[in-house]
């Protein structure tokens, strides 16, 4: 396998983080102005399905295989798994916290995605091999950071000094604002705690369809689909008032078509063609990128402080990150050797049993003459 072929997964990775970024900061912005979290979801889902369809058409109209009843009950239950409880329970979660620690909650899918393959078989660990031994250690690496993200703070590394007077003055005052923000935090992380399990299972659900109907473009197309559907039912039963389906600024706009067309449109299909070409683990382990970038653009367009605690998880997550990447390559390598090792041993009792043919012949042959 060439070195651009290996990396081209890692890139498309990094850029749907990126991507994910982007949505989260726009997401959180337009929660704060009122926007209903699930209206949201259905708007962006109905604009994924608009954005995909006609291409899902036109690109995969000749390989597209038959859509059968078992395949559409599985992209159903995958829509409704990593698409509609998993937006729900995270913008839920994002609504009561900030785009940094919805992010930061995401590293922790990696790890239940890894527990999940192994439960389900489709992730295997050797701990004497330094593979297995790399992707277990990775995986805890990677969670820790995400924990250190979630739970400590930290010192403002730039602007050390502009709110040490005015927190002194009001300490007093913000008491009970501190506290209820404490207990939303705590409710919002048990959310997205909720929902880093929920999107786990869709990995290994996707994993699942994508061989049984391996078509990205139609198949999230399908996904969005359903997720609009399930989205609109569940807002209509929560909220019966038509008011709330109104959007009202340019910004809350943008957030739908953006997080439309990028966030569920093309960052689904381009996570499922990973899941295909990589497996579940691997596509997963790329999640922590997300709470890095998303702190970045917090920091340059929403002007948030960029504290201790976020630098150090952040270096902790990247050590983690690689090091399960690492673990992940050895056992690439590995399979591969085993599958020359196997071709080479039938090229071998072939080529034997040709000349076993030709010895046969040879001496039937010579008793006939």
């Amino acid at each position: 396998m060439s070195s651009n072929k290996l990396m081209r997964p890692v890139l498309v990775m990094v850029a749907v983080n990126i991507a994910f970024a982007i949505g989260n900061v726009l997401i959180k912005k337009v929660l704060d102005e009122g926007v209903n979290h699930m209206v949201l979801v259905t708007y962006r889902l109905s604009i994924a399905t608009i954005f995909l369809a006609p291409i899902a058409y036109y690109w995969e109209r000749r390989s597209r295989p038959k859509l059968t009843a078992c395949i559409l009950c599985q992209l159903f239950l995958s829509a409704l798994a990593g698409i509609t409880i998993t937006q729900y329970l995270f913008l839920l979660g994002l609504k009561f916290t900030s785009a940094t620690l919805s992010c930061a909650f995401l590293n922790m899918v990696s790890v239940i995605t890894f527990l999940l393959a192994l439960t389900t078989g489709q992730e295997k660990v050797h701990m004497k091999s330094k593979a297995g031994t790399a992707k277990v250690l990775g995986a805890i690496i990677c969670m820790s950071g995400g924990i250190l993200l979630a739970i400590y703070k930290g010192g403002s590394i730039t602007n050390l000094h502009s709110r040490s007077a005015e927190t002194d003055i009001k300490n007093h005052a913000n008491t009970m604002i501190l506290e209820k923000r404490t207990q939303r935090r705590v409710v919002g992380s048990m959310l997205l705690l909720a929902g880093s399990t929920t999107w786990s299972s869709w990995f290994l659900i996707q994993a699942k369809v994508g061989r049984n109907y391996p078509c990205q473009y139609s198949s999230t197309a399908i996904l969005s689909f359903f997720g609009a559907i399930q989205s609109a039912l569940v807002t209509c039963a929560m909220r019966r008032d038509i008011r709330i389906w109104i959007l009202k600024g340019k910004l809350e706009i943008l957030c739908v078509v953006y997080t439309g067309v990028v966030g569920s449109g093309l960052s689904y299909v381009v996570m499922s063609w990973c899941v295909k070409k990589r497996g579940p683990v691997f596509t997963v382990a790329f999640t922590p990128l997300a709470q890095i970038f998303a702190a970045m653009f917090d920091f340059h367009f929403l002007h948030e402080q960029i504290y201790l605690g976020s630098v150090l998880g952040s270096i902790v997550i990247i050590l983690g990150l690689y090091i399960l990447l690492w673990g992940k390559s050895i056992e690439a390598d590995e399979y591969l050797m085993k599958e020359a090792e196997a071709v080479s041993v039938k090229q071998d009792e072939h080529g034997v049993t040709e000349a076993q043919v030709s010895v046969a012949m040879d001496q039937r042959t010579c008793r006939t003459l």
